[in-house]
């Protein structure tokens, strides 16, 4: 404890004084530095060895004020009290954030020796920090991309096994996101997403009981319900989330359930008269009507049993009806991925993989199907057969016995049969990757102009007009895409690459950005945000207004208040590397190299070399890394890694994350109980580089992991041997550093040429495959042949990998990380020294000389392997040759031979920092030292000495919660983001001609709605909030609306989406289509048939005004009544004027427009209106 409180008084008494301040270039932004003295970080060779000065960030000031402790230093951030209380908030975090600081570097305290441990000074390569080894960039808020709000921040795959999230839908109101998983569904609110959540990561969220994979989802705004289909062929009704709040803890259950398909749900869609349509697989798509969904909603307690009996027996097979029609086209056949509603020509698109379809919603009638490339099928009419005919096609299907091929060698006929084989493969292959199935369709939205969108596989995008006729086509990115989203005169697309592209309608890119990690799988539009989720389950926000002038607002401001939400991490690795030789080891041994530092470590990383060779062996291996099978590792290796794991006390103490063996090579983490749960995202890789790069006697393997949000990989390597090997050992780094790869997503580049040399591969196996027999038959030695063919063969297909793997905007996997170590057998000798120098200066300890021999230093300093990298000074003497069982410096290798002894077990690495001065935060997050470096000469079970390296780890992440918190509040009080916002979220004046129409039998009535401003483009939207029944002039029941605000069937209003150019009128019909013929299906066929009388229905239609760039509306509403005798006219709401004028054969009576500025006034207005 005396030491503690030394070590304490040391930095505090350092922090009083007044050094000389150093500054550092950090840009726009430079800080108020303070300095005391610490580790040593300096570079090896060109620095004395010693301590240096680091630097630390003066928090208790903020640069750009003048008002020194309370001073908040963000533009619009309040006046009086209130500036205050946030400058004195600020300043406590500043002070919370030098706080721990100070007890991060107080762990680096050693009791034992009651002083601070010293980081061993290192050398660095040259060449780092450009091309392919430039570092990643890492800031609070990325240059150059818009600032999001992290929803559901990434989570470590290992706690998402079972619950993925795999959909996401919004509901109309913005306040309750929606998503399906593996296990059911989860809803949050949105609104309280700024929140404080204390010490919570995610907002809050709400979760359903476990169900059965959630494979769609779609929202009901009107019923204020959410459908969802699953994988177990059910759809299921869930309410929205008011109903939740109460018991927020208790997995909320369904209110309905029924089995939909036999197979899964794979979509669903309500249709513009509100009926619900579900996809399955083989073209299956039902049809579940309003009628019925209503009788079972409005069931009491006590039926409610029923409820699911009567949906399901009401459903309309349109497949069956189709194939009953006699008609046969390929959409019958194909999943039904996608389900659209065109809600201006009440029409709903159906797409699989390779093709579309258009279907009437109103009669559900297959109108038209399209191939790939837009062209309209014939719809084949199947035509009975008769008896004869039927017969006579059997019987000539009957396979015909061919004759004998007497004339014909076996020879011959073996090798047609290879050659015929092959291109086969080719063909079927060819299509699969250049052909068609890169075009398969993976997205289908419809624009706010009533033009459809598709996104295909290839990343090419095509623009269709209402009924399937191909407009537009372009392309901007190689990667597949996703999914595709709209919102106002934006379309946004998300890829596989998680690449996010922003378009206008008229197919122009508009802004593009790295939205996630991994893949964008789904989108949906929120209050005011469009929201993204992930593959890894993370979901991000990003403003409807982005790309804009806002972003560099926020940008700004989140960038000078890093420190208030930024947290610090300081952790340990132990990295050991050791080749075995083909041996095994006692425990002893294990504890000499590992145990013995793993108790104060936090993670330890092994990577051993030659654990097992042979040609037979490295064969096999070679085969399994072909075909990707059996990558669990050998016995040999499993033993090892079992030995390790009770060295280490596995299971008690730490915990195995992951592990991979190629061959000879294998590579083990190991994490402590304590930062378990911080660690994951587990990957691994491997890379040959033997035998043309197809063998794994040489090459690497890798394990990547997230640690607190930022990225560590670890990479095992075994390099070419021999003295003279130094081009073939820059080599093999230079391979393994661009081609490992640990989950890089395919573009189309990547899948033709892997498909491409797979192909030639499998050509040339089999062709060298006929030569082995034919030679053999010949009584021909084919070894040499065979081999060479192989070889060749696997090289080529590994270069054209190489080159496929890395595009001219992409990196190398291993430079997107925050921090690599590199560890293993690099076999770098030393140069010009003989065998009895080295002898004698290891033995006086001379070991500067001798590394100015070291051929890795040398190359690192010629910046031509390891470019970037660092090894820490090496006081340990060379690891290689060593006789087995010989202790101590005698015994190097003294046979016939006489190796000259060298450093070729090493440990280098890289991290976040450009410079050796560069400190630990949100720019550069990860910052490493060595602590200790050096080898176990005391272990002799092989001819290497194991090494082992101890680095100390400052980590700096983000605050999820008081990031999401501190976004929030600088949207409410910047004045400048106000001011921009409310521009950018006006919603443009509009009057509408009436809102009173009469309609009698086919009637046409025109409605206009002006859009009075002069600059803005207005877009209208028509939804039917409900229809009632009227009796003797009076409304006799309330609006009950349709599913998702659906028409009634006796309805016609076209268009209900558009956009209003300034100062211009739209015009929208609305049609009385006549009597509603209705049908009740019973278990698929037409029970009753019965003609409704509407004449004394009423619907309420309700026309949303909005801008572009805004979710916030105008809501106008309009009362459509049906009636049959001219005296019945009037309506309830009207002031019958004496001038009122006759339109075709409408009475439309102009009564005074009620303005509603939004969703919550439509409902006041709702309760206030008049009805006698």
């Amino acid at each position: 404890m005396a030491s503690r409180d030394h070590a304490v008084d040391d930095l505090f008494s350092s922090l009083n004084s007044s050094p000389e301040t150093r500054q550092l270039d950090f840009g726009h932004n430079s800080p108020n530095l303070i300095s005391f003295d610490d580790d040593d970080d300096t570079n090896y060779g060109t620095t004395p060895t010693g301590t240096k000065t680091l630097m630390v960030f003066d928090r208790f000031y903020d640069s750009s004020s003048d008002d020194g402790l309370y001073s908040s230093g963000s533009a619009g951030a309040g006046t009086g009290s209130t500036g205050g209380e946030n400058s004195v908030l600020q300043a406590g975090n500043r002070l919370d954030y030098m706080m721990q600081y100070l007890d991060k570097k107080l762990l680096t305290v050693d009791e034992t020796n009651n002083e601070c441990k010293q980081a061993l000074p290192d050398i660095i390569g040259s060449g780092g920090g450009i091309g392919m080894f430039r570092l990643p960039i890492r800031a609070a808020v990325h240059p150059g991309w818009p600032p999001c709000v992290e929803l559901r921040p990434h989570p470590l795959r290992e706690t998402q096994i079972g619950c993925f999230l795999r959909v996401l839908e919004g509901t109309e109101g913005g306040r309750e996101l929606w998503a399906g998983s593996e296990c059911g569904v989860r809803v949050w609110d949105v609104k309280d997403m700024f929140d404080d959540g204390e010490d919570e990561v995610e907002v809050r969220f709400y979760e359903s009981v476990k169900t059965s994979p959630t494979l769609c989802l779609v929202v009901d705004d009107g019923n204020k319900v959410v459908w969802s289909g699953h994988k177990d062929g059910k759809i299921r009704c869930w309410k929205m989330l008011k109903s939740y709040n109460d018991e927020p803890d208790v997995p909320f259950r369904e209110c309905i359930s029924w089995q939909a398909h036999r197979g899964p749900v794979l979509s669903m869609v309500i249709s513009s008269y509100g009926d619900l349509w579900s996809g399955s697989e083989g073209g299956s798509i039902i049809v579940w009507p309003w009628e019925a969904i209503e009788k079972a909603q409005l069931l009491t307690k006590e039926e409610k049993h029923m409820a699911s009996l009567i949906i399901e027996r009401s459903y309309i097979d349109l497949k069956n009806q189709v194939t009953t029609n006699g008609i046969s086209c390929s959409i019958l056949s194909a999943d039904v991925k996608y389900l659209l509603s065109d809600h201006s020509g009440a029409k709903v698109w159906s797409a699989g993989p390779m093709s579309s379809a258009l279907w009437d919603a109103y009669t559900r009638e297959l109108l038209k199907v399209f191939n790939i490339d837009g062209l309209a099928e014939n719809l084949t009419v199947m035509q009975d057969l008769t008896p004869e005919e039927e017969a006579k096609m059997k019987f000539s299907s009957y396979p015909k016995k061919d004759k004998t091929q007497s004339g014909i060698s076996f020879f011959q006929r073996s090798r047609n049969a290879i050659l015929g084989a092959a291109d086969a493969v080719f063909r079927v292959a060819a299509k699969g990757v250049l052909g068609d199935d890169i075009r398969r369709i993976e997205g289908l939205i419809i624009t706010i102009d009533g033009t459809i969108w598709t996104g295909s596989a290839n990343g090419l995008i095509v623009k269709w007009d209402g009924n399937g006729n191909q407009v537009q086509d372009f392309q901007y990115h190689n990667y597949a895409i996703s999914c595709l989203c709209t919102f106002g005169l934006q379309v946004w697309v998300g890829y596989a690459s998680g690449t996010l592209h922003v378009l206008d309608l008229d197919g122009n890119l508009v802004g593009k950005w790295v939205a996630h990690d991994s893949a964008i799988i789904d989108m949906t539009v929120g209050p005011g945000y469009i929201f993204t989720l992930a593959n890894d389950g993370g979901i991000r926000g990003w403003s409807i207004s982005s790309p804009g002038p806002v972003d560099k607002i926020l940008c700004s401001e989140l960038s000078d208040k890093e420190l208030q939400y930024t947290k610090l991490e300081n952790f340990k690795i132990l990295a050991g590397t050791w080749n075995v030789a083909e041996g095994r080891t006692t425990h002893d041994s294990l504890i000499s190299w590992l145990g013995s530092s793993a108790k104060d470590v936090d993670i330890v990383a092994v990577g051993l070399q030659e654990v097992e060779m042979g040609a037979g062996f490295l064969a096999m291996s070679a085969a399994r890394e072909t075909m990707q099978l059996g990558l669990e590792g050998s016995a040999a290796g499993q033993w090892w890694l079992d030995m390790i794991g009770r060295t280490l006390d596995e299971g008690s103490s730490f915990q195995r994350v992951g592990s991979r063996q190629l061959a000879g090579m294998l590579i083990g983490v190991w994490a402590s109980n304590d930062i378990r749960v911080n660690v994951g995202d587990i990957d691994v890789a491997a890379v040959p580089c033997g035998f043309g790069n197809a063998i794994g006697n040489k090459g690497a393997v890798g394990l990547r992991m997230r640690i607190y949000g930022c990225i560590i990989c670890f990479v095992n390597c075994h390099f070419a041997a021999h003295l003279d090997a130094v081009r073939a050992r820059n080599a093999d780094f230079d391979h393994v550093y661009k081609t490992m790869s640990f989950s890089r997503p395919q573009n189309v580049v990547n899948a033709s040429s892997g498909m491409m040399s797979y192909l030639f591969l499998s050509c040339l196996l089999a062709l060298s495959s006929f030569s082995l027999w034919a030679l053999y038959g010949a009584r021909l030695v084919p070894g040499l042949l065979f081999a060479a063919g192989v070889s060749s063969a696997i090289q080529t297909g590994r270069i054209v990998n190489a080159l496929g793997a890395m595009s001219v905007d992409e990196l190398p996997e291993l430079s997107e990380a925050d921090m690599v170590v590199f560890l293993g057998d690099f076999n770098y000798r030393l140069d010009d020294i003989s065998y009895d120098e080295a002898r004698d200066f290891i033995s006086q300890r001379s070991f500067d000389w001798l590394k100015e021999k070291d051929q890795l230093h040398i190359e690192m300093k010629a910046g031509t392997v390891f470019q970037g990298m660092r090894e820490a000074a090496i006081r340990f003497p060379p690891t290689y040759k060593f006789e087995r069982h010989q202790p101590g410096l005698a015994g190097y290798d003294s046979g016939e031979k006489r190796r000259i002894p060298a450093w070729c077990d090493r440990v280098l690495y890289r991290d976040n920092r450009t410079d050796s001065l560069d400190i630990c935060n949100l720019n550069c997050p990860v910052v490493a030292s060595i602590l200790q470096y050096e080898a176990c000469m005391d272990v002799t079970d092989s001819d290497h000495k194991p090494v082992r390296c101890i680095f100390s780890v400052e980590l700096a992440r983000i605050d999820e919660s008081k990031r999401r918190k501190m976004y929030g509040e600088i949207i409410k009080t910047n004045s400048k983001i106000r001011r921009v916002l409310e521009e950018q979220f006006n919603v443009p004046d509009a009057i509408l001609s009436t809102n009173n129409i009469i309609l009698h039998d086919n009637d046409k009535s025109i409605l206009r709605i002006t859009n009075k401003s002069g600059e803005d483009e207005a877009l209208f939207k028509v939804l039917c909030e409900g229809q009632c029944t009227i009796k003797d002039g009076k409304q006799a029941s309330s609006h009950r609306p349709r599913g998702s605000y659906g028409f009634p069937r006796w309805l016609e209003v076209k268009p209900t989406i558009g956009i209003i150019e300034p100062n211009h009128i739209a015009e929208i019909s609305v049609h009385h289509q006549g009597y509603e013929t209705l049908e009740e299906y019973v278990d698929g066929a037409p029970h009753n048939c019965w003609c409704e009388d509407v004449r004394d229905k009423e619907v309420m239609l309700l026309v949303e005004v909005r801008g572009s760039c805004t979710t916030e509306r105008k809501c106008h509403r309009v009362r459509v009544r049906h009636t049959h005798s001219l005296s019945d006219r009037s309506m309830p709401m009207e002031q019958k004027p004496d001038n009122s004028t006759r339109v075709q054969s409408n009475v439309l009576h102009r009564s005074d427009i009620k303005w509603l500025t939004g969703s919550r006034d439509v409902v006041d207005h709702l309760r206030d209106l008049h009805t006698p």
